[in-house]
């Protein structure tokens, strides 16, 4: 089924356009969004293929199926949420019946969880957008011995530091590991003519290994020094390395070039979505109201244009979310919507429709 298909057989329940035109933070090169809701043909419905939604290829227009709609309103899903919202200049199509979904109805303290707690999670984003951008990692990995340090009087050295100011070539140092110390281990040194004792070295290949080699070591053999691996903190950049050169690899070129445009070095257009969030939860919390039209236009486009200070932008949105926390807790809204009022709602839509549908 695409979306033609819900046009050509008159299935729509409501048609708008949604995202930046409906917040009112559009510019004259953004995209237009379409978010609607559709009713499956009867047949269909009380058959086995269920289709829960309905999207072009781009996933700019989403339809949803009136269960998954009346689903995700119980949950407080912004997206479907703010279909309710949607500003007059913004609706395409509304069926007489979709005017019985009101937003009011649906709000509640989930609210919190599902506008708040997903901005929190773009501020962790925006922080690790940051990060990235202003400590990329090289593109040479590093590997195990980098992680290594040799013990020498109360201290430490890298071993590649340690071995050139010795003169010992790593093909003719063992480890073994030492009982009851992780990650710790006697380094040996052969210097027998021909590398008689046969030790391995300390790593089988110092590109690829993920770990130190052991060798057999002869009994009564004495430890020129002891060697760490710092195998937490390997682990870590390893995480850290991949996670890096994946985001390069998958990044918006568009907004990433916006972001270095602006010289903030944070996606812009991440951070606008933060504060309206916060702003319409804060708003939902206080008033019980759901106002996707946003009056504050020229203080989200400033935002998106990187007008302000990374750390500033961060700090204030973390004052706002404090200030969400508190108005939710004084909040008199319910602690979920009515979902019984909701399932009959949704029998009643869905009869309705399937009435004034049916021929003849």
């Amino acid at each position: 089924m695409t979306i033609a298909d819900l046009r050509r057989q008159n299935l729509i329940l409501f048609e708008a356009i949604s995202g930046s035109r409906a917040y009112g933070t559009n510019l004259p090169h953004s995209d237009t969004d379409l978010k609607g809701v559709f009713v499956l043909p009867e047949d269909q419905f009380f058959g086995l293929d269920y289709v829960p939604q309905v999207a072009n290829d781009t996933n700019d227009e989403v339809f949803y199926e009136l269960r998954r709609f009346v689903e995700l309103l119980l949950k407080n899903n912004p997206t479907v949420l703010e279909l309710l919202g949607t500003p007059a200049d913004c609706i395409v199509y509304q069926h007489p019946l979709f005017a019985l979904f009101q937003g009011p109805a649906f709000l509640s303290r989930l609210c919190r969880q599902s506008f708040a707690e997903y901005a929190v999670a773009q501020i962790r984003k925006a922080k690790g957008l940051n990060k990235k951008i202003n400590h990329p990692e090289p593109p040479a990995r590093k590997s195990v011995l980098d992680f290594c340090y040799v013990t020498v009087g109360a201290g430490a050295q890298p071993v590649a530091t340690w071995l050139a100011r010795q003169g010992y070539e790593a093909a003719r140092c063992g480890l073994a590991k030492v009982p009851h110390l992780t990650d710790l281990y006697a380094l040996f040194v052969d210097a027998t003519p021909e590398r008689g004792h046969g030790y391995r070295g300390l790593v089988r290949d110092p590109e690829t290994s993920q770990d130190v080699l052991l060798s057999a070591v002869p009994k009564g053999e004495v430890p020129v020094a002891y060697l760490s691996f710092n195998r937490n903190g390997y682990s870590t950049y390893c995480r850290v390395f991949r996670e890096y050169w994946e985001w390069v690899e998958k990044r918006n070129a568009e907004r990433y070039q916006n972001t270095v445009q602006h010289g903030k070095n944070y996606d812009a257009k991440n951070m606008l979505h933060v504060f309206r969030l916060l702003q319409m939860a804060e708003e939902i919390a206080t008033t019980g109201q759901l106002h996707v039209r946003r009056p504050n236009r020229e203080f989200l486009l400033q935002i998106r244009r990187g007008e302000f200070d990374y750390a500033d932008l961060v700090a204030e949105a973390e004052q706002l979310v404090e200030r969400v926390e508190a108005a939710f807790a004084a909040s008199a809204l319910p602690e979920a919507p009515n979902r019984a009022a909701a399932e009959e709602l949704l029998r009643r839509v869905r009869r309705e429709f399937y009435r004034r549908s049916a021929p003849g």
